[in-house]
């Protein structure tokens, strides 16, 4: 085990290889980025006074909103080298445009692979993969990339229906699953109610995307326990966005997900952007390595965590992060979708199927988000609720549950008692 510890950079060579990565971006930035010359020059700062990490308190944060409303400015390559265009679900209105050059994407594969080497894969696993791949979906592609490179099998499904994934892990006997921890639940019915084995599968492990799958302190939560109670895999809890272009695994030690230093530097700020200590919450902000087509600076992604900074059992130096803790603005994550009430509210609006609309939020029995959208239609028609749940699948990749209304029962709910404004979100989440 000390032989295995011994091959990890140490504290002092990560910090050596972030500050001179953080050089070549400042420098990449101020000669590329629209956006980040004007930030400089409106704050008076000059990058030869940024050396250090600690040095970037010296630089305002970047906010979703910016990215949003400048996406453009953001984007520092001529679009002749752009390769790929992935794109997030949006949070005050359109969609953010991530463009990634030849070197993005390679740089996306590495990510992957050392996200998989994290969790224990190598070249004998067989991953099946249980999400899209198509939409614009950049983890799809990061996942993807990574197993070719580690030179692990890959079976390329796609996200749900159970049936056809138990066909598939009986006829090819993948070793790994990479999916959604709630769809996880339902391969487990599905194999419950169909008298399969899951003693006798071929699956041991599970890579875990967009929901947490451990408490704060990284005992197993109720949805991590439901999985193992059920079936003996090994989870691996992962996190990341689509902004970041990285992801945060976990080892086998199951305490927190690894920062990959030479890809990331990450801050975990408060309300008034000051630096939180380790193990206490704060949002999480992040500086892309290495990113060509559209690298940020100390961007903050709304996503509230904590970090540790001692070492780990497994050798490994790196800082880690708890599961996500809390959401700015009422974020929901839906599905292991990002998903935020104006962003409902513009898509519901822009729908002439639609004439009036209550987004409702609440936290199921396994304590995830889920949306329930209580809407009075333009009519009763089949073809109006095929419409309707054809654009909201369309645009938000994830299908929320709808539930019709009259237009009494809708004014109702608009105005309860004791209310002066008109209510069109009901947050019922613990």
């Amino acid at each position: 085990m000390e032989r295995q510890k011994k091959q990890y950079p140490s504290a002092d060579e990560i910090q050596d290889t972030q500050q001179q990565k953080l050089q070549e971006l400042l420098s990449y930035l101020i000669a590329n980025s629209p956006y980040y010359q004007q930030l400089f020059a409106q704050n008076g700062i000059n990058i030869d006074s940024i050396k250090t990490i600690s040095d970037l308190s010296q630089i305002p944060v970047t906010g979703k909103e910016d990215i949003q409303q400048r996406n453009q400015d953001f984007i520092c390559v001529p679009a002749s080298r752009i390769i790929e265009y992935a794109s997030t679900s949006g949070t005050l209105g359109s969609p953010v445009t991530i463009a990634l050059t030849e070197n993005d994407l390679k740089r996306l594969a590495y990510n992957e692979y050392a996200s998989f080497v994290c969790a224990d894969g190598s070249a004998d696993d067989i991953y099946q993969l249980m999400l899209t791949l198509d939409r614009q979906f950049m983890a799809g592609i990061a996942y993807y990339s990574g197993l070719r490179k580690l030179g692990a099998g890959i079976i390329r499904l796609g996200p749900g229906v159970p049936s056809l994934q138990w066909e598939t892990i009986e006829r090819l006997k993948p070793t790994a699953i990479v999916a959604v921890p709630s769809f996880i639940l339902k391969l487990i019915q599905f194999a419950k109610e169909n008298r399969i084995d899951l003693s006798a599968t071929s699956v041991k492990k599970a890579i875990c995307i967009g929901e947490n799958i451990h408490n704060t302190d990284f005992s197993l939560n109720i949805l991590g326990k439901k999985i193992t109670d059920a079936w003996d895999i090994r989870l691996y809890a992962t996190y990341a966005s689509t902004e970041m272009q990285t992801a945060f695994t976990e080892c086998s030690e199951g305490r927190g997900g690894h920062l990959q230093p030479d890809l990331l530097i990450v801050e975990l700020l408060d309300e008034n952007n000051q630096a939180v200590a380790p193990g206490m919450p704060g949002e999480v902000t992040i500086t892309t390595l290495g990113v060509e087509g559209m690298p940020l600076l100390r961007y903050k992604t709304g996503d509230i965590c904590m970090y540790f900074d001692e070492p780990c059992a497994c050798g490994r130096n790196t800082l880690r992060l708890s599961p996500v803790i809390g959401r700015k603005k009422q974020m929901i994550k839906f599905k292991g979708t990002t998903l935020y009430p104006p962003a409902l509210f513009d898509l519901l609006n822009e729908m002439d199927e639609i004439l009036d609309f209550v987004v409702e939020v609440y936290s199921n029995d396994i304590g995830l988000d889920e949306i329930l959208l209580h809407l009075l239609p333009a009519d009763s028609s089949e073809a109006c609720d095929h419409r309707i749940r054809a654009n909201l699948q369309a645009r938000l990749r994830v299908s929320p549950s709808v539930k019709y209304v009259d237009a009494a029962t809708l004014q109702k709910m608009h105005f309860p008692e004791s209310s002066r404004k008109p209510v069109r979100f009901i947050d019922l989440r613990k």
